[in-house]
């Protein structure tokens, strides 16, 4: 059985199949924050979603990272550094890309274990 979260005309926020979460990239709210602000608000929103799969931060399988900006790596890293669960830092790529919204600065897909 697939369970589809916050399903909406375009995607679902979340999917969640034999024991495994998909999440779709998740973006800042406010897209006014400096990288740092963004960063915190996507994470945020990736803990929460993980929550309500019976998951957290230490369970996730794969992150992949797309910042608009590269020059915004190091900053980044700092946010992502202090949020990643001690001993569980998953597998991760980060790459430049055009964000969807010019001001968005982040967008984070993660696969987590249930």
């Amino acid at each position: 059985m697939i369970q589809r979260f916050d399903v909406g005309a375009r995607l679902s926020e979340m999917a969640v199949h034999n024991g495994v979460a998909y999440l779709a990239g998740q973006v800042p709210e406010d897209a006014s924050q400096d990288i740092r602000g963004q960063t915190a608000q996507v994470l945020a929103a990736i803990d929460a979603l993980l929550a309500r799969a019976g998951s957290d931060k230490s369970r996730i399988l794969m992150a992949q990272i797309y910042l608009a900006d590269l020059a915004d790596f190091a900053s980044m890293n700092q946010a992502w550094d202090a949020w990643v669960a001690a001993g569980h830092a998953p597998p991760r790529a980060t790459v430049q890309a055009a964000l969807a919204k010019p001001d968005w600065k982040i967008e984070v897909v993660v696969t987590a274990a249930c």
